[in-house]
């Protein structure tokens, strides 16, 4: 049985937007052919990051997933140390960020896992780029759709700027 597996990724340092692609190309070939989608890139403010934390750029990706939110999970750690992920001090600069917002309607609580991820629905950087590819999306916990969630959104965050170019 396949999950709609909804990620969000993001990068702030060196190459951010080969970063991307580079997850992009190893989470497609996850995918059940025909169901990859994925968000523009966005550039956004690091929120909750140390001080002269670089900007970010961040996007969503989405596809039906043949397997367990735990398989999937093990594969995007394994992408993230792949590209050069160091998990040093909690919200550091990284070179990859892989999150699993959420896997169909399953809902888990783990130590290491939670599913929907417990703030997306808080966060522009994460309702923006998912507004754009899934608005109607209505996730286990939440009363509200994706784009709803967004109107709703009271933060303090920065609006987002959508890059320009193709990934």
């Amino acid at each position: 049985m396949s999950h709609l597996a909804v990620i969000a990724l993001g990068s702030n340092l060196g190459e951010r937007r080969a970063h991307l692609q580079q997850a992009c190309a190893q989470l497609r070939a996850l995918a059940l052919e025909g169901t990859w989608q994925q968000s523009s890139i966005y550039q956004t403010a690091p929120v909750l990051c140390p001080d002269g934390s670089p900007d970010f750029y961040n996007a969503v990706v989405s596809f039906q997933f043949e397997g367990s939110a735990t398989q999937l999970h093990a594969q995007t750690r394994g992408i993230e140390q792949a590209l050069g992920r160091e998990r040093s001090t909690i919200n550091a600069p990284r070179t990859i960020d892989i999150d699993l917002l959420a896997f169909g309607q399953e809902i888990i609580d783990e130590p290491d896992l939670q599913i929907p991820h417990p703030r997306l629905h808080q966060r522009r950087f994460v309702l923006q780029p998912l507004a754009e590819i899934h608005p109607d999306l209505l996730l286990p916990g939440l009363s509200n759709s994706i784009s709803r969630q967004l109107q709703a959104l009271h933060s303090p965050e920065p609006e987002l700027m959508r890059m320009d170019g193709t990934w």
